[in-house]
Formats: structure tokens, C-alpha cells, sequence
């Protein structure tokens, strides 16, 4: 779900520290590809959470991918999460923070899952930079109410720097993160589901006439004190 999610949870671990047995919560997991990625590849145990999607349906998936000592799939809202105060040693989000996570009060009720010196990261379609009066005019053709939810690093780092809930370590643009976003939408009008194609068509032409100008994907890793 969203431009490939394996590829952006990559980027993200490059820079947040995740290591075997370390407690992740996976935050709007998606179809938990992300959760398998990180169990399989650094040894996590990984709580994958997501609304959407059913947890029996990323229960097959995650034991078919060999990680059900691993990955632990629910159903969960992010206002509503099941989980006792400081229980993660990580929270991870992937393509789907800017949903949920951009008002100003809601990193103080998140923090409360993480221990002390826990990481929190996350990965989000954004902007170069924040947009001063208007859209683009070459985005215009493509541009939805809901894109306003897409920010900037530098508003991100400013959102959780005022919060005085953590501490930030990193908040920048992945390098090239248009392009990926452009192949995997090509892939998904090459060999996808016919429901998606035409939605898939236009997202790509939409960032491959931006060439990196304006969108991209804006990665924020903090810790909490």
C-alpha cells in the first residue's frame, strides 16, 4: 500500500538502529511487509499495527513469510492503541504518519508506548520545502485536498522539536525518493490490479513531471529522552 514500502522501511533503518529482540511497533503497517522486513532482516520482534487492514489476512502473510515467532499482527486505531506506557523500543511508521500525525497534540499521546531513550521514526510522502501561497502550477492537473497533509522536513523537525517530547537526531529528503516513487507506480500500471492502474497512471506522471522539484519522501528519526 503506497509507493513500495520495503524500500522507504530501508531507508529509514539506515539511519534509526534496529537490532535483534529490540520491541517495534510498525504504525499503520499496511499489509505488515514492512513488519516482515524488519523482523526478518535485523531480528526484531514487531507488534504490526494498522485500521485497515484485517489482522487474520496479515496473519497469513506473516506465516508465510516464516516470521510468526516475530511479527505479531492487530487491528488498531492510533488514537486508540493497546499497549502499556513505555512498552516499545521502537515506533516506526511507514507512508503513513502525515494521516494521523500531524496535529499538534498527538506525538505527546505516542511518546507515552516508548521507554526512555527509545527511537521513534518515520517515513512520509512531503515537500522540498513548505508551499508559501499556492500550488505549483505544473501540479495543479494533479493536486487533491488531501495533499495538503504533505509537509516539509523542516516542518516535521519543527512539529516534534516544540513538543519537548524527543529529541531529534535527523529530518531530511531520501535521496532520489521521487524516482523510487515513479517505478513503483509504473510497476503497479505494468503488472497491478486493474482497480488501481488508472489512479497509479496519474500519480506517476504527476511526480515524473515534478522530477523531484517539489515532492519526495521526508524521513524523521528522533529519540525520546
Amino acid at each position: 500500500m503506497g509507493p513500495n514500502p520495503v524500500w522507504l522501511a530501508e531507508a529509514l533503518a539506515e539511519e534509526l538502529p534496529v537490532s535483534p529482540g529490540m520491541r517495534v511497533l510498525d504504525l499503520g503497517c499496511g499489509r505488515a511487509t514492512t513488519s516482515i522486513f524488519l523482523a526478518k532482516e535485523f531480528g526484531a520482534r514487531v507488534w504490526a499495527a494498522d485500521l485497515w487492514i484485517a489482522a487474520t489476512d496479515n496473519w497469513q502473510r506473516v506465516r508465510e513469510a516464516g516470521a510468526a515467532d516475530e511479527v505479531f499482527p492487530l487491528n488498531a486505531e492510533a488514537h486508540a492503541l493497546p499497549f502499556p506506557d513505555g512498552f516499545f523500543d521502537a515506533i516506526v511508521s511507514i507512508d503513513a504518519y502525515h494521516y494521523f500525525g500531524t496535529a499538534e497534540l498527538y506525538l505527546s499521546y505516542l511518546v507515552r508506548f516508548l521507554r526512555p531513550g527509545g527511537w521513534l521514526g518515520i517515513v512520509v510522502p512531503g515537500l522540498v520545502q513548505e508551499l508559501a501561497d499556492d500550488v505549483p502550477d505544473h501540479l495543479r492537473p494533479y493536486w487533491e485536498p488531501d495533499f495538503f497533509s504533505l509537509h516539509s522536513s523542516e516542518w516535521w523537525r519543527g512539529l516534534w522539536t516544540r513538543s519537548g517530547h524527543v529529541a531529534v537526531e535527523l529530518a531530511d529528503l531520501i535521496p532520489d525518493g521521487w524516482r523510487h516513487w515513479v517505478r513503483w507506480n509504473e510497476v503497479c500500471v505494468a503488472v497491478g490490479d486493474a482497480q488501481w492502474r488508472d489512479a497509479a497512471s496519474r500519480e506517476a506522471e504527476m511526480v515524473r513531471i515534478d522530477a523531484g522539484r517539489t515532492l519526495g519522501f521526508v524521513r524523521v528519526v528522533a529519540r525520546k529522552p
